[in-house]
């Protein structure tokens, strides 16, 4: 079986010490008994991952045995998104106790780091497309640690039988379906990269297209050791010692080194919890930013949104305004809690959240700054660049456990550099690239040896009055996720919508005096509308939303995928 590598809050392991949890900002409801079946579901943003994953429910697996299925498989079919190369957040609703625990599977930097790596000989910060494709910009990857954990504690199937489906496909080949050729018709620095080029390469040196079949021997070879040896076929061994050598490569080679692979621990901690509306919403602690999510939505709840519609340029309105204030907090404040201290406590107090709220006024505030919430020191000026590549999914089994993961190698494709079939993240371009404030004050998400970088994904668990899952939610996006999420609920729980009429409602993604917008989804009086009340919107940037979703609805599934990627929703019968 893999190798156990973790570190539960408060408990130093290896070389690196865990810092203590932060506390959930909603007492714990009473253990619940858990139903003896309910309705097993998978929503995945590819059809194959999907199936995988329900194939695994069936033989009687439990929801963290699919969870590796899913995941092994996106990183075959969705390689743009997320990948055994990169990280995630899993947040977990064990049915038997009620309780919900996060998994930080998040990249962490090397040892060997340095907070001045994405500095150029003139100590400017590099350009982002140069510093995307570095050796430096690959973290150790945590998303197959965070599982192999997740399996050790609520596995039911063995873990060698686990892999057969994504294994079979890297063999057999798959049809690379037309979102993965509409990536790969871009430009994208990754692409350029000889890893990346050779591997979707055609016999005669043209790139694959959408309708091309796509084998991956090495992937499958890969797999096999993995069903074996567990996660030291990741994290010890001949794979680890590829990542060291792709990564230190040129250009602007990095410093990981074995023992940095090797030392890696996902986190256990206590989740971000905070009411809103009948529910109480659960979120990763920081570096997830599901702190200033739920802030988002304590600000929604202070205004009459929900008596408006999507008619309505107000309630869009007030939606652009509240996401404004809470993703000012979050440029401000957040960084790895490890590491620096974050307000989180200070951020969700009622009473804040009300002096917030009550800053909305009439027309949009020429500019939105951060608030000084109790326990903040000096608000700083966010200098982070999050891109989109990501993807979300969400596992129930017919026990009721439920996962919810946020998993990704960062941009799309990653850095562009892959280690026997798959590609290696570039999350530590989700650091500042100066690691100095104008004031001269370290910035809190500044590069430090061990450090995990900020993060805007923001996997959820919503809980009802008696403590039972309710209902899951997140998205990729890189920094527009706590707005995709958040439009999605607003159009799911205030305006009553089915959870695919909600996730298909217009992305609004309202961040400083950035208004970026599906303007061709929009009516053309919401978008007058929203502009008579100082809010131009203007066509939005990156991979778009990929957010999945899933109410328990007069205890029916009411699941959706994103309708602007090739997601579906399977549920099975108890």
């Amino acid at each position: 079986m893999s190798l156990l590598r973790y570190c539960t809050a408060g408990l130093a392991i290896a070389l690196s010490a865990c810092a203590p949890a932060l506390e959930t900002t909603a007492s714990a409801p009473a253990p619940v008994a858990a139903k003896a079946e309910v309705e097993p579901f998978v929503i995945a943003a590819n059809p194959l991952a999907a199936q995988a994953g329900m194939d695994v429910l069936k033989r009687g697996g439990s929801a963290a045995d699919a969870a590796l299925a899913v995941q092994t498989m996106l990183s075959l079919v969705e390689p743009q998104s997320s990948g055994v190369g990169g990280g995630a957040f899993l947040n977990y609703y064990d049915a038997q106790t009620g309780k919900i625990t996060i998994y930080d599977g998040r990249e962490t930097a090397p040892a060997q780091a340095s907070r001045t790596m994405f500095l150029n000989e003139s100590g400017e910060p590099l350009g982002f497309r140069e510093a995307v494709v570095s050796g430096r910009a690959t973290g150790v990857p945590g998303a197959i640690a965070a599982l192999g954990m997740l399996h050790e504690e609520h596995g039911v199937l063995p873990w060698n039988s686990l892999f057969d489906a994504p294994i079979r496909t890297a063999e057999e080949g798959f049809v690379i379906s037309p979102r993965l050729g509409r990536f790969l018709g871009i430009e994208f620095p990754q692409l350029s990269q000889p890893d990346a080029a050779a591997y979707f390469a055609r016999p005669d040196g043209t790139r694959k297209q959408a309708g091309d079949r796509l084998v991956n021997p090495e992937y499958a070879d890969f797999l096999k050791r993995l069903a074996s040896q567990g996660t030291d076929a990741l994290y010890r061994g001949s794979t680890a010692a590829k990542i060291v050598q792709r990564t230190r490569a040129a250009p602007l080679g990095g410093s990981m080194t074995m023992a940095d692979i090797e030392a890696y621990r996902p986190v256990k901690r206590e989740p971000v919890c905070g009411p809103w509306q009948v529910y109480r919403v659960c979120a990763p602690p920081p570096p997830s930013s599901g702190a200033a999510m739920i802030e988002l939505l304590g600000i929604l709840d202070r205004t009459d949104i929900g008596t408006r519609g999507p008619d309505d340029p107000q309630a869009w309105y007030l939606f652009a305004e509240a996401s404004r204030l809470a993703y000012a907090d979050r440029d401000a404040y957040f960084g790895d809690g490890d590491f620096v201290e974050v307000p989180v406590d200070g951020l969700l107090d009622p009473a804040y959240i009300d002096a917030r709220a009550a800053l909305i006024g009439a027309k949009a505030a020429e500019s939105v700054k951060a608030g000084n919430p109790a326990g903040a020191k000096m608000a700083v000026t966010d200098m982070t660049r999050e891109p989109a590549g990501t993807s979300h999914f969400i596992v129930r089994d017919a026990h009721g456990n439920v996962l919810s993961i946020t998993t990704t190698v960062e941009s799309i494709f990653g850095s562009g550099r892959m280690v026997d079939g798959f590609f290696l993240n570039n999350q530590l371009t989700d650091f500042s690239f100066n690691p100095l404030q104008a004031n001269g004050d370290e910035a809190p998400n500044a590069v430090a040896p061990g450090k995990r970088p900020r993060s805007s994904m923001v996997p959820l668990i919503l809980l009802d009055a008696d403590g039972q899952f309710a209902g899951a939610i997140g998205s990729a996006g890189g920094n527009s996720i706590p707005a995709y999420v958040g439009k999605t609920l607003v159009a799911a729980v205030y305006w009553g919508m089915p959870m695919q009429d909600a996730l298909a409602q217009p992305n609004l993604v309202a961040r400083g005096n950035r208004y970026g917008a599906e303007t061709d989804r929009f009516d053309p009086a919401i978008v007058a509308g929203l502009a008579e009340r100082g809010i131009v919107v203007t066509p939005g940037q990156g991979e778009d939303s990929g957010v999945h979703g899933v109410l328990i609805r007069d205890g029916k599934v009411d699941g959706g995928y994103d309708p602007r990627r090739e997601g579906v929703v399977l549920v099975g019968t108890p």
